[in-house]
């Protein structure tokens, strides 16, 4: 899709005139009908409807027209910054899943450093939908999360996942392999409720609750997975936590890998910040982080 065509686009929507539209981009008006033909057939609608009232946008037209403006606009932000030699400044908020802060603040932060040596960073390390609900209200201006549902109000790419993992002391006296019915005679170690692994378990424990008479399970929740892996560690229940979190643990032995079945999900994550924001810099921050963790992932 052709910068040209677009920008074409909102002038003529703008002026209503074909031939306004012309004179403003120093252009013939067959050049301009000719792009706006062009950019029709490419996207198989029609934009425009011409009659003896003047030019108006069709329906279609008229939801093209925002995304319009936003791509000429990140293409001159682009074509600007790339002119511009002086290093970005200013602050940018960033919120953090507490997962993600654990394993890639400290290595994400020293690469914002290198690419980015004057921007001053505002981090909050918080729950999913807590960063989800500030980047709603303009409390940040990025946030890297465990995956949420789509939202008209912001852009959301995925970032990165990894696998998750049952562990337990060994002072529990589990073996590699349990069944769910054995890991329920302990208390489950989880996230807050509502929150992605929360409601994976509720998935898991509500059939097994319905199947049998059994005591209800009991839940133990945090919202620090620190504190998680630590209340694990000194054997006060079974966890569902992050394999690369506790990865350190197994090797020393002071926590044990518990086989389910069936496997946990994959926890996912990604990036996203604010459709109303214009700047490129979150798509480069975001993109930086992308390429950290893809790269610590294929090494």
């Amino acid at each position: 899709m052709r910068i040209r065509n677009l920008n074409s686009f909102i002038k003529v929507a703008s002026l209503g005139s074909f031939h306004a539209a012309a004179q403003q981009l120093h252009a013939s008006q067959p050049a301009i009908s000719a792009r706006i033909a062009s950019l029709e057939e490419e996207l198989g609608v029609q934009l425009f409807q011409r009659d003896k009232s003047g030019t108006r946008l069709t329906a279609r037209g008229m939801q093209l027209l925002p995304f319009a403006r936003k791509l000429v606009a990140v293409h001159e932000e682009m074509k600007a910054q790339l002119r511009d030699s002086a290093p970005q400044r200013g602050v940018v908020r960033v919120g953090v899943a507490d997962t993600l802060a654990q394993l890639w603040m400290a290595p994400l932060l020293k690469r914002w450093q290198r690419q980015f040596p004057l921007l001053q960073f505002e981090f909050s390390v918080d729950l999913s939908h807590e960063l989800w609900r500030a980047l709603h209200e303009h409390e940040l201006d990025l946030a890297l999360m465990v995956s949420e549902q789509a939202s008209g109000e912001l852009v959301v790419e995925p970032l990165s996942a990894c696998q998750q993992c049952w562990v337990a002391s060994p002072a529990l006296g589990l073996k590699g392999e349990a069944a769910l019915e054995t890991l329920l005679r302990h208390p489950i170690l989880s996230f807050p409720r509502n929150t992605r692994p929360w409601r994976y378990l509720q998935g898991l424990l509500a059939p097994l609750a319905e199947q049998t008479e059994a005591a209800e399970p009991i839940l133990y929740t945090c919202s620090s997975v620190a504190n998680l892996m630590t209340l694990a560690e000194q054997g006060c229940g079974v966890a569902l936590l992050p394999e690369p979190l506790v990865r350190a643990a197994l090797e020393r032995g002071v926590l044990q890998r518990i086989g389910l079945d069936p496997e946990p999900p994959l926890l996912e994550f990604c990036c996203a910040w604010r459709l109303d924001d214009e700047r490129l810099l979150p798509r480069l921050l975001a993109e930086e982080g992308r390429r950290l963790m893809e790269g610590a992932a294929d090494g």
